[in-house]
């Protein structure tokens, strides 16, 4: 396989999951809002530093405010991550590599793009905003359920699923942190207790990983156990450790491998080592940073190994 090719194939796997992530992202907040106590003021910028877009959004927007974030984050052309931007990369990553790919997915990803373009307009109001979200987390699933089930499991897989699960990994961190941020901002309200459970239940469906949660730890849903079970079970799909097996069995398979095996294995020897699950705050945000630089530099090597052409 052509470095090019890989390449291409490994970052459509990115941006479609960033794609389905943001509006994760975006529905965390939305659904707070209905479910938080009266008079608890959520702080809807904290979603445009979880991205580390300060600048970007400032030089466009003068208000913090919800509408503002909303529509940054979803429908800004100018914002490289956000869902329009990703969307318009996928489609041409997948432009130039649609041979490797089962053929319904070019199909798949244009509709979601009319959708997107439809729809992201009416998301900036509250109303309106949970059948956009909706739309888009179906449309993803629907393409990475073709790919899933259609598309051979050769080199070409290897590369999608390596970029979908390093990005997957990347995403839950900001859904955790924005958790937490959520939790700093309630902490003086005089229901902070009840609001700490809506805060993680909300982050928990927000993975759809509600159900599978309290299958396996039949308790009432508590932060420092949301917390643990998004990093470390092994088993849910979209937990750290999970997705570092996955990029690890990927990595395996494909050619020159060693010094990404190296890496990848480095990085879990020593990710969930003094993690304080106690203190959910200052401390496990600036933990979480330091989990999204890492799966940065395992970003790096995958760069230097395999797509320096």
């Amino acid at each position: 396989m052509l470095s090019k090719v890989a390449e291409r194939i490994y970052w459509t796997a990115r941006y479609l999951e960033r794609v389905e992530n943001t509006a994760r992202l975006v529905a965390v907040y939305t659904n707070l809002l209905l479910d938080l106590p009266k008079g608890v003021n959520l702080g809807w910028y904290n979603l445009v530093r979880l991205s580390c877009l300060e600048d970007s959004f400032m030089e466009r927007y003068k208000v913090q405010d919800e509408r503002n974030v909303v529509k940054f984050l979803l429908a800004d052309e100018k914002n490289p991550v956000s869902v329009v931007s990703s969307l318009n990369m996928l489609r041409e990553n997948l432009r130039t590599t649609r041979d490797v790919v089962p053929v319904e997915t070019w199909e798949l990803i244009n509709e979601l793009s009319i959708f997107v373009s439809e729809n992201s307009t009416k998301a900036q109001s509250r109303g309106q905003r949970h059948d956009c979200l909706e739309g888009i987390i179906r449309g993803c699933q629907r393409i990475n359920g073709l790919l899933y089930g259609t598309m051979t499991h050769d080199e070409a897989w290897d590369f999608l699923r390596l970029g979908r699960n390093l990005e997957r990994a990347d995403m839950t961190t900001r859904l955790l942190d924005a958790g937490c941020a959520a939790i700093l901002q309630t902490e003086s309200h005089d229901g902070a207790v009840n609001a700490r459970q809506i805060i993680w239940g909300n982050v928990l469906r927000s993975v759809g990983g509600e159900q599978s949660y309290r299958r396996k730890l039949r308790s009432a849903v508590q932060g420092s156990d949301v917390a643990r079970y998004l990093l470390e079970d092994p088993q849910f799909p979209r937990t750290i450790r999970h997705c570092l097996a996955a990029i690890a069995d990927s990595a395996a398979k494909l050619p020159r491998c060693e010094p990404v095996t190296k890496a990848i294995k480095d990085f879990q020897g020593k990710v969930f080592k003094n993690v304080d699950y106690d203190n959910l705050g200052e401390p496990m945000r600036e933990y979480l940073n330091e989990v999204q630089v890492e799966l940065g530099q395992l970003h790096a090597v995958f760069v230097r190994q395999w797509f320096n052409y």
